[in-house]
């Protein structure tokens, strides 16, 4: 997201973080071939880490709203390709 230029689509709404997943997953899966493939997200919960020290991610901005959105659409993308997506809430 952070890499890449702010894209948008037609409507106005951004889309710099879904280009640039979904460009990386089709990168991986080309270069690859792998058997087995799933991606990984954090989810809005603490973790085991925000226990043993409480000022985890205390300093960290807060997510943008421009990547905010591009979230679940994203999600839909890599269920679309197929690709399982694991979100467990305390797991980081």
């Amino acid at each position: 997201y952070h890499a890449l230029p702010p894209l948008t689509n037609s409507k106005g709404m951004p889309t710099g973080a879904v280009y640039g997943v979904a460009n990386m997953i089709r990168k991986l899966l080309t270069d690859y071939q792998p058997e087995r493939i799933a991606v990984v997200f954090d989810t809005k919960a603490k973790t085991f880490r925000h226990e043993l020290f409480p000022e985890y991610k205390a300093n960290r901005a807060v997510m943008p709203d421009e990547l905010k959105v591009q979230i679940e659409p994203l999600h839909n993308i890599i269920r679309a390709m197929g690709i399982p997506l694991i979100s467990v809430e305390g797991v980081e």
